[in-house]
């Protein structure tokens, strides 16, 4: 289990920092966040796959115009990241996120009928300021978002969300009725007003 949090918009490194701080139960091993406005990413770290500081995220492309924050297990990388060097493509890992990420670049968000396992994930390409998010699709891997003031906030879970100043709410008296009726929250509803999942 890792931890993601991120923004597109308005936001400064300390609301960033305070956005992953309250993730950092999902990831002691390491806590990263990159700032290049308007696209702030970070990451608290489960260490599994790749216990070495390369692979610590968010993780760049080797030309650092890609980033990327993941949480999950691709459980078919190896045969990915195969296809991959076939392709030409050197990896100076042996993540799963490395796979992804150069996936991404290849194919752009057609990756995503490839991919086998549990994931939650955003990539951004800072040279057009494009940010993709993506959940695996039974949503094993949680993620929230939601659109405060023109500024795109998401992350692994909502009280992340509410550390970024942008972020007002309050409760959502649909979606407590759907979760005192069926025992969970069917759709893209949270029982935060204005937070999606």
């Amino acid at each position: 289990m890792c931890g993601i949090a991120g923004f597109s918009g308005e936001g400064s490194e300390s609301d960033l920092a305070g956005m992953i701080k309250r993730l950092n139960h999902r990831g002691p091993d390491y806590s990263g966040a990159e700032l290049r406005k308007p696209i702030g990413m970070a990451h608290a770290r489960l260490s599994i796959l790749d216990l070495s500081p390369e692979a610590n995220q968010p993780f760049f492309s080797d030309d650092s115009r890609f980033g990327i924050v993941f949480n999950g297990e691709i459980y078919n990388f190896k045969i990915l990241k195969q296809q991959l060097q076939e392709k030409g493509h050197k990896f100076h890992t042996q993540t799963d996120t490395e796979v992804l990420l150069k996936l991404f670049i290849h194919e752009g968000k057609e990756m995503l009928s490839k991919l086998n396992g549990m994931f939650a994930f955003a990539i951004c390409d800072y040279e057009t300021g494009d940010l993709f998010l993506a959940r695996d699709r039974m949503g094993k891997k949680p993620l929230y978002y939601g659109v405060f003031k023109d500024t795109l906030v998401f992350a692994s879970e909502p009280k992340a969300l509410l550390a970024h100043p942008f972020v007002r709410t309050s409760l959502n008296p649909d979606a407590l009725n759907s979760y005192l009726t069926f025992d969970y929250l069917p759709g893209e509803d949270s029982i935060f007003s204005g937070i999606k999942k």
